[in-house]
């Protein structure tokens, strides 16, 4: 079984157990919500409950030997999905619902490439000092870090994985603060009040 699939079955369970039924739950079909600057989006998961939108979660990984251009695909495509569900939410497109749970899971690769140092281009302008000399992995901490800073994501989780490990579902956690018990400890919060 992938990863992927075991996470977001962990987190139909807790939405269950918070007392919303699986029937709200939607992992392979209805996952379309109305964007506002595309018509729609596929999410990895939804809870949906009579017209109001409870919570999107969206799962996310990278192989390598290709990090970088990924990265720079990863970062613009989460940033853009966040943007265009918060201005169709603003819209009323998914009607009287109030904010929903935003999540973002993140499961990198971790190998040589992964964790190696990667220089930074400067030609006009210096970059935030984090990212100099910063590995992907650092870089993949220090961006889901900041989609939650930033209120782009409710709360967002990044594991790591080598990749004979991830086969028997064996990952690590770079940050507690990233870490999946707390994602799912932010995500039960919202879901519980719909009881």
């Amino acid at each position: 079984m992938h990863k992927w699939t075991v996470s977001l079955t962990s987190y139909t369970e807790l939405v269950t157990k918070a007392g919303i039924t699986e029937r709200y739950i939607f992992r392979k079909k209805a996952v379309e919500l109305p964007g506002f600057f595309r018509p729609t989006k596929e999410w990895d998961l939804l809870v949906v409950r009579e017209q109001t939108l409870i919570a999107a979660i969206e799962a996310k990984s990278q192989v390598g030997p290709s990090f970088g251009n990924n990265f720079n695909n990863r970062t613009e495509e989460s940033i853009g999905s966040a943007l265009d569900l918060w201005t169709a939410f603003r819209e009323r497109a998914y009607l009287e619902s109030p904010r929903p749970f935003l999540g973002y899971f993140f499961m990198l690769e971790d190998c040589e490439a992964s964790n190696r140092p990667v220089s930074v281009q400067e030609p006009h302008f210096k970059v935030f000092p984090e990212f100099v000399g910063a590995s992907y992995m650092r870089r993949y901490e220090l961006f889901c870090r900041k989609l939650v800073l930033e209120r782009h994501y409710t709360a967002s989780a990044f594991i790591t994985s080598s990749s004979v490990d991830g086969l028997n579902g064996t990952f690590k956690t770079p940050a507690e603060d990233l870490s999946i018990e707390r994602f799912a400890r932010v995500l039960v919060a919202p879901v519980a009040t719909f009881v």
